[in-house]
């Protein structure tokens, strides 16, 4: 798999044979998620919206957003709530602006009660008006000397003035008089049109004074994340994480697949491909305790990686290939000799091939079996036997190991004559083969005999 494409297959393969496990690692997030939410105490948001009147552009909009929580308006907010250790700093996270239809803008506050949120968004709306006021200068609380108000008061003034002097001037029809009247009124003309282009030209003048569209709803659920949250997401996330790692490990794993790659491992020819019934293999003495009773319950004791076996032939059919292995196996003999049947330790399917090969041999060539182990193989040192045939199942081994056989069987002067690899069949349903009689339990070399010793 390390150089296949990941494909939906392979995803319904790692359902189908490791759903267990993804079980109780999805069970194990859950767990995690619920300890988060106890960790991270649940936070409420409650909102309030400030209406706009008059016309607004959008990037204006956007600006009283920034405006709305930005420090000035933040701090004056904490001031103002006088919340133990919270500060502007603080609630700068806790608080946020969006622009909605309408000329509407919405504050939202985020708090750990409902009151505490309803309490901080209604504050907040309170003081951004206000702050929004005193920079258009529509708040003239402050100061009522200033501002756009006070002026309009002061035109005021004069128009009054200019009338209370042209009604005091000289009431007959002398030139002095007439003209006095008519510079007066071009005053007061000149004045109002200044204050009318002053208006126009004022961007508060077309804007009336924000408004708070009444007071923020007291929240009625936990604002997200919250603890069913958190448990979902532990749980996804625990499930892809270990999706992930599956095809992580099928990616960077080494072992050989192909019968030419194994040939090539170990430095010989292939001499064929034989089928062995899929049988649920024995429990090695290793393989109990409490370790081994977890792995079965959680369906790690087998591998998901490789493909569904394909449905095998007739038991004739598979002697044939057998038979094929021998004649191979003859004609690269020059004479009848003796050799070793090397097969892994713990592999059972090429234990079961190298039984059935040494059964259809019939003595010719003699095979004896040797088990060797993987992690430091060593091969009984050359007697009577003078070869090795090295039988073993596809995708369980590596190029490394599979050399170190090599290694060992030049160290004790065996030719590796060839490889056999095993491929392990579902037999057909409704149909039971007869077991041939040749096929019978093969003794394999073990203890002082597989380290060297006489047969």
């Amino acid at each position: 798999m390390s150089d296949d494409t990941i494909r939906l297959v392979t995803i319904g393969r790692i359902l189908r044979r490791r759903w267990r496990l993804l079980v109780v690692l999805a069970a194990v997030g859950a767990l995690v998620g619920y300890g988060a939410s106890v960790v991270f105490p649940p936070r409420y948001t409650a909102s309030v919206s400030v209406l706009l009147p008059g016309q607004w552009e959008e990037r204006e909009l956007l600006t009283q957003a920034e405006i709305a929580t930005t420090s000035a308006v933040v701090d004056r907010t904490a001031a103002t709530l006088g919340w133990a250790g919270v500060g502007g700093s603080d609630l700068r996270d806790r608080v946020g602006a969006t622009v909605a239809d309408g000329n509407i803008i919405k504050l939202s506050g985020t708090a750990e009660t409902p009151e505490r949120a309803q309490r901080l968004s209604d504050e907040m709306a309170r003081q951004f008006v206000a702050f929004a006021a005193r920079i258009t200068g529509a708040d003239t609380a402050a100061d009522p000397e200033t501002g756009p108000e006070a002026l309009r008061k002061k035109v005021a003034q004069t128009n009054t003035r200019i009338t209370d002097l042209a009604n005091a001037a000289d009431p007959g029809q002398t030139v002095e008089s007439v003209q006095a009247r008519t510079e007066l009124e071009k005053l007061r003309t000149a004045l109002q049109d200044a204050m009318k282009k002053l208006e126009e030209a004022d961007p508060s003048a077309n804007k009336a004074t924000m408004v708070v569209m009444g007071p923020a709803a007291k929240p009625t659920g936990e604002a997200p994340p919250t603890r069913v949250q958190l448990i979902a997401a532990g749980a996804a996330l625990s499930f892809l994480l270990a999706v992930i790692g599956h095809l992580t490990a099928a990616r960077i794993n080494r072992r050989l697949r192909t019968a030419p790659e194994i040939a090539a491992a170990l430095g010989t020819a292939l001499l064929g491909t034989v089928d062995v019934p899929g049988e649920r293999p024995a429990r090695r003495p290793d393989s109990g305790g409490p370790g081994a009773l977890v792995r079965r319950l959680l369906g790690v004791d087998t591998r998901w990686d490789v493909p569904a076996a394909r449905v095998s032939g007739d038991e004739a059919s598979r002697q044939v290939r057998y038979r094929r292995v021998r004649t191979r196996l003859r004609e690269k003999l020059p004479a009848p000799r003796r050799l070793l049947v090397v097969v892994p330790e713990g592999d059972e399917t090429a234990h079961r091939a190298a039984a059935q090969f040494v059964a259809e041999a019939e003595g010719d060539p003699a095979l004896r079996v040797v088990e060797v182990e993987m992690a430091r193989p060593l091969v009984p040192d050359r007697a009577t036997d003078s070869g090795a045939l090295v039988v073993l199942s596809a995708g369980n081994w590596t190029a490394v190991e599979l050399a170190g056989i090599a290694e060992a069987c030049a160290d004790a002067r065996h030719e590796v004559v060839g490889v056999v690899v095993s491929d392990p069949v579902r037999a057909r349903t409704g149909r039971t083969a007869e077991q041939p009689p040749q096929q019978r339990a093969v003794p394999v070399a073990a203890g002082d005999d597989a380290r060297g010793g006489s047969a």
